[in-house]
């Protein structure tokens, strides 16, 4: 017996088939090839990621039986020896974007009597849709992620009845595009906004954490169904209302207030009694009564001392059951919100990283004193890993991350091992949902929103700005590529709360983030030869004034003048193009805070026994002993303030031992001479 085509509609093949599911699922209840819409649902096992299909039914006809074969050669089909298997996500959007390219081509045969067979596609007709793509897509990197998927009909074509006869590498608008997709274009958090956003998360996590912790749990308990005495007056209920509107009158408060009339329901949770029961006899007259002493507040605060301050006040009067900003519920989303942005700038984790995390993740080493000095976090790691399931992998992480994990531990309390960011709808302890992406996105604009309306209600000043007259659009994405940025741009300079950008990426470094794996070295590495180039840039137009002074400022100047001949005429505005330039002239000058090191591993001081590197080892620089050594204006101005500092040192009214007093005069005067050695003089 012939078996049927893998096209054949009645084919039993499991489009899953080869894939681990998620544990609730059995493969006999996954989609078949024969579905016009396959549910990649059951094979997501990343728990935050969203459920994704595929809809045949958006495919034309004619090339639908070709869209489910290219699918399911990537799903589960046998794949050429130089092809990996696809992740899910993947998958999608390959299938998304070339469904868009056989629309369009679909669209082609209206002078024809027959669409056109992959088959039969030209070097003509591929340029002729990149020109569309160009005419309808803004940006390269997305017309790139088209034109990549297009290549797919030509990688797989063993699986396909209906193939494209070449590699659309040889076009080249897509050769053009698909180097686009090269550079890191994720937009990076912009500092106007990052400054303000940081600081704001680290207030909610150290200091309104609590409050907000407390409100929730209030207010869980407020909702929390109780049981009463059903006997009413016979069993003191009456008395106890009394007394509990007798406590708001001795102190003065007003009654809780619901929809412009005291809360009825808030009165009797306190009372530990049913809210009917403050509609019988004389109750209604007592309610009333306490009311035209005290009045009725605008909303229902719950039952808990606030005591988060800001700028040494209390931050918020009280926290109400219901209210759009100030209620326990928007609180405390916007809290998780906190803690993210936490977590994701101060770990360097990624979003499916984070999303992963469980109660317990986080240990901490501590002194003999029992005080931490570092922490750590384990969850699994997914991006470029084997196991579908994920890899287990452990962080390095800052002081603030770390007091993020346990505010969400109190937020979420349940199982020893829980998901931390487990949805509110999720049942205590499970796994099955976990806020998306795209969720937690919506939360950090939320946040962001918040502290705008906060910062306008009270007058202050340290809002999230807008950037070219929008507010900037939080992604999840956004924070890695930011701390990379920062930790290369600003080694020396500090977080709010006074947290070293270099203390940090050391730190961070020695877990997975430093890892090849983990591509975040690779990432703030790139981020630093990007700042270097663009430092050199500056120095090549304009090394001539105000001068270089130093050991090496001949030497400097002459590389300078060669590196600014390499690019003579051009103007170099974008990464790709300054990469290059580097890579093709790079003078191996290294501009720093206090020097510049014009590198030469014949005369380096910093490279141990003479070893043949083409780089500086920075930690190890002696700037006022080597050889090496240039100063730009402001190296010299630096180094200055590095004087001045050492004598309001000195001249403190702490007396200093006497050891340290020597070392620091000792240290300024060495700069001072230097200093006087390499200014020239002025004329």
């Amino acid at each position: 017996m012939t078996e049927p085509a893998l096209g054949a509609p009645e084919a039993p093949v499991f489009v899953l088939a080869t894939r681990p599911l998620r544990p609730e699922v059995a493969l006999t209840e996954t989609s078949r090839f024969s579905d016009v819409v396959w549910e990649l649902g059951p094979a997501v096992l990343q728990r935050h990621a969203r459920h994704s299909r595929l809809d045949f039914a958006t495919v034309p006809a004619a090339y639908r039986d070709t869209a489910k074969q290219l699918s399911h050669a990537m799903l589960s089909g046998p794949l050429p020896p130089d092809e990996t298997r696809l992740a899910i996500s993947t998958v999608h959007g390959i299938f998304v974007r070339v469904a868009r390219f056989l629309t369009w081509l679909d669209a082609q045969h209206t002078v024809r009597s027959a669409p056109i067979r992959l088959a039969e596609v030209t070097t003509d007709v591929l340029a002729a849709f990149g020109q569309h793509l160009d005419d309808s897509i803004a940006t390269p990197t997305g017309r790139a992620l088209v034109l990549s998927a297009v290549r797919w009909l030509w990688r797989l074509r063993h699986a396909l009845t209906d193939a494209l006869p070449l590699d659309p590498s040889e076009v080249a608008t897509w050769s053009i595009a698909h180097s686009a997709r090269g550079e890191n274009r994720t937009d990076r958090i912009p500092e106007e906004v990052h400054g303000p956003l940081i600081g704001w998360a680290l207030r909610f996590v150290r200091d309104f954490a609590p409050d907000i912790i407390a409100a929730a749990a209030a207010l869980g308990e407020y909702r929390r169904p109780h049981r009463t005495n059903r006997q009413g007056d016979n069993r003191g209920v009456g008395a106890r209302i009394q007394q509990v509107l007798d406590r708001y009158v001795a102190a003065g408060d007003p009654l809780p207030g619901h929809e412009h009339g005291p809360n009825l329901k808030f009165l009797a949770w306190q009372a530990g009694c049913q809210t009917a029961a403050l509609y019988r006899g004389t109750r209604p007259a007592a309610v009333r009564a306490a009311a035209a002493i005290v009045g009725v507040a605008e909303h229902t605060y719950l039952p808990i001392a606030v005591r988060g301050r800001l700028d040494g006040r209390l931050w918020l009067p009280g926290i109400p059951i219901m209210h759009p900003l100030y209620g326990a519920a928007a609180l405390e989303r916007l809290l998780r919100a906190a803690c993210y942005i936490t977590l994701a700038f101060f770990s360097g984790m990624r979003d499916s990283e984070i999303k992963h995390l469980r109660r317990g993740c986080v240990r901490a080493a501590r002194a003999q004193d029992g005080t931490p000095y570092r922490w750590s976090v384990h969850s699994l790691a997914f991006k470029g890993e084997h196991d579908p399931h994920g890899t287990r992998a452990t962080w390095t992480i800052g002081e603030p991350a770390a007091a993020a994990v346990a505010v969400l531990e109190q937020l979420h309390p349940g199982p020893p091992d829980a998901l931390l960011f487990a949805t509110d709808t999720a049942p205590t302890g499970t796994d099955l949902a976990v806020l998306g992406s795209d969720a937690t996105n919506q939360q950090l604009r939320d946040f962001t929103t918040w502290i705008n309306r906060f910062c306008q209600a009270r007058g202050r000043v340290d809002r999230v700005p807008s950037v070219g007259g929008r507010p900037w659009l939080l992604r999840t994405s956004q924070f890695r590529r930011t701390l990379a940025w920062f930790i290369a741009r600003r080694p020396g300079g500090s977080i709010a709360g006074a947290i070293q950008y270099r203390h940090l990426s050391i730190h961070m470094f020695e877990g997975y983030a430093g890892t090849s794996d983990s591509g975040f070295r690779a990432e703030v590495e790139a981020e630093q030869a990007l700042a270097r180039g663009e430092a050199l840039l500056a120095l090549a137009t304009d090394h001539d004034h105000p001068g270089l002074t130093g050991p090496s400022a001949a030497e400097a100047a002459r590389r300078l003048g060669t590196f600014a001949a390499a690019f003579a005429g051009q103007v170099v505005t974008d990464p790709a193009r300054l990469r290059r330039l580097l890579h093709r002239a790079d003078p191996a000058i290294y501009p720093g805070e206090y020097v510049t090191c014009v590198f030469s591993p014949d005369t380096a001081l910093c490279v141990p026994n003479r070893a043949r590197v083409t780089a500086p080892e920075l930690s190890s620089c002696q700037p006022l002993d080597c050889p090496n050594v240039a100063l730009t204006a402001a190296n010299a101005d630096a180094l200055a303030r590095e004087t001045r500092h050492l004598n309001s040192e000195l001249a403190s009214a702490h007396a200093l031992p006497p050891l340290l007093g020597r070392r620091l005069a000792e240290r300024r005067d060495r700069i001072t001479a230097y200093l006087t050695r390499h200014t020239p003089e002025k004329p």
